[in-house]
């Protein structure tokens, strides 16, 4: 019985279930703006592969929902508006492979809505109603409903695969969404640099592939990327039609960052990352911003 008891306790997970919450508030109580909300909550697991160079492969679950508002929400003239009040809710279903040489590809398959149907307006009151924050004013300029059909592509390679570094490693990440809403191409670079020997990626949190592997990690990471976006219907309204109230031309161009901690032990994964987003759109009052991400997930037998 001892010995089932053990071999059972170490089976590697199959299954994982989480959440990621982003909020411009996890990193300064006086930075409330554009991207100003994110929740998604997940679930992914393993699934049969047969290809020798392939580690694992996975399936993924997710809703979510993103708001976004302007600098000013004391007021609701729209004049002053410096982006748009728009949301965004969707769901998601995605496949994730992991090679044997540490890279990774993701693909995933979003549908949705951007509008009111999102349910930002009414998601953002109940929040500033339960933190006691005040009211924000101007959501009846947000932009119009636009139905989400979304694709998701990405790439990450492992650079100098020959390193015997235990704690310092150097990937090239390139991303692109196409769709009824965003539409867009990145590229960049990710470093991770470990507080103890690193996990190779197709077992780290890193992407997501801390299942099916028992491995614990905590490291620091940070990965710059340009971005050039093409299409952003928070920003510029629907793709086909042009009633909504406040729109702006994009900043094709941008300089995105991000760099955070993550930590795994036993079942549990953390992670608390910043990030940062270039200027967005054309505006005299629009800077590039920043917001924090939490994330939280256990993985199950």
């Amino acid at each position: 019985m001892l010995l089932l008891a053990i071999q059972g306790w170490s089976q590697s997970p199959t299954k994982e279930i989480g959440v990621v919450s982003d909020n411009d508030l996890y990193t300064s109580s006086k930075n409330d703006m554009y991207y100003t909300n994110g929740l998604a909550i997940f679930y992914r697991h393993l699934i049969k592969n047969s290809k020798p160079d392939i580690s694992k492969k996975s399936v993924e679950f997710k809703i979510g929902q993103y708001i976004y508002t302007p600098r000013f929400i004391n007021s609701p003239e729209k004049e002053i508006m410096d982006r748009p009040y728009s949301g965004y809710l969707f769901g998601e279903i995605g496949e994730n492979i992991f090679y044997k040489n540490e890279s990774v590809f993701k693909t995933n398959f979003q549908i949705g809505y951007v509008g009111p149907n999102s349910f930002a307006r009414e998601t953002q009151k109940k929040i500033h109603d339960l933190v006691g924050y005040k009211a924000v004013h101007g959501w009846e300029y947000q932009i119009q409903n636009a139905l989400a059909i979304q694709t998701y592509f990405f790439y990450s390679k492992k650079l100098f695969p020959t390193s015997e570094s235990k704690k310092f490693d150097f990937h090239f990440q390139s991303e692109a969404n196409l769709g009824t809403i965003f539409t867009g191409v990145s590229t960049g670079f990710l470093t991770r640099i470990g507080f103890k020997k690193l996990v190779p990626v197709y077992d780290s949190n890193l992407h997501g592939g801390a299942i099916g592997s028992n491995e614990s990690e905590f490291y620091f990471y940070i990965a710059p990327s340009i971005n050039y976006q093409l299409y952003d219907a928070t920003i510029q309204g629907c793709l086909f039609n042009s009633n909504s109230a406040v729109t702006f031309d994009l900043v094709p161009f941008r300089f995105n960052g991000e760099a955070g901690f993550k930590y795994r032990k036993n079942n549990l994964n953390l992670s608390y990352v910043f990030v940062y987003r270039g200027k967005e759109l054309y505006s005299r009052t629009i800077s590039g911003y920043f917001y924090g991400s939490i994330g939280v997930s256990y993985l199950l037998k």
